[in-house]
């Protein structure tokens, strides 16, 4: 080893405040998409100019910069030649970005966001419980058996139940190998999981219902009933929705 390899070798981390910039950027991109989702800076109207928004968040050109740039990769602005850098229409959002999709589920008082992601999800897993039921092994089988088991024990305990019920989706999910789909649900899932408008209400009876479609689920599949195991899965997804969703409107989105 040469002085010259030991010594690049041997260069420390650089301090924190070298790397401040970046985490200031994503501070500052998380407000502007929370202003841009409230309405703040409606469709269609440019953003504050750059010295605006250096001002505001004592921040330098070079951090609102790279925040406008993220914006632009979330859809929620484009940058216009001679115009500036104009909100886009909601329809142009990434709606799977977490900041985006959070931002949009504290501003919808209407749940209609939430009953979207249900949507999506009863579409994406009634699809996939249809095909596991198609190729599911006598190990897949076995494995939700012992989970929707397990899942009768833990009617008294939600935090616990939560953990068992996202494993028996997970299963039916990787057993379609369908990762597109999968990975679509997880995101979903992972981002909306900690929020109390859609987890709702725990008790025991939602629990014990809420198991009931599970077993469903699972005797369709474990029967090789490709239809009725897609049913069974759309069925216990909407209903499991109606019965925690706790909020105004009427979730019309959910009809079919």
């Amino acid at each position: 080893m040469t002085a010259s390899q030991d010594t690049h070798r041997s260069v420390p981390a650089p301090p924190a405040w070298v790397r401040r910039p970046a985490s200031l950027a994503k501070a500052v991109t998380a407000e502007l998409v929370e202003r841009v989702v409230r309405g703040v800076y409606p469709s269609g109207t440019p953003l504050p100019p750059e010295p605006a928004l250096c001002e505001a968040f004592s921040v330098s050109r070079t951090v609102v910069r790279e925040a406008v740039k993220i914006l632009q990769e979330k859809g929620l602005v484009q940058v216009r030649q001679g115009a500036g850098t104009m909100v886009t229409p909601s329809t142009m959002w990434d709606m799977l970005d977490e900041l985006v999709l959070a931002a949009s589920i504290a501003e919808d008082e209407s749940l209609a966001i939430l009953d979207d992601v249900v949507v999506t999800r009863r579409l994406l897993e009634s699809d996939m419980a249809n095909v596991a039921a198609r190729v599911a092994g006598e190990d897949t089988i076995e494995r939700l058996r012992t989970l929707v088991d397990r899942m009768d024990e833990l009617v008294d305990d939600p935090v616990s139940y939560a953990d068992v019920d996202r494993a028996f989706h997970d299963t039916i999910m990787q057993a379609s190998g369908n990762r597109i789909a999968r990975g679509v649900v997880r995101s979903l899932e992972n981002q909306v999981i900690n929020t109390a408008r859609y987890m709702g209400k725990t008790e025991r009876a939602l629990c014990v219902a809420s198991n009931l479609g599970h077993r469903r689920v699972y005797e369709r599949i474990a029967a090789h009933d490709p239809d009725g195991a897609a049913e069974a899965m759309f069925t216990h997804i909407t209903e499991a929705w109606l019965v925690r969703r706790n909020g105004p409107g009427d979730p019309v989105r959910l009809r079919r």
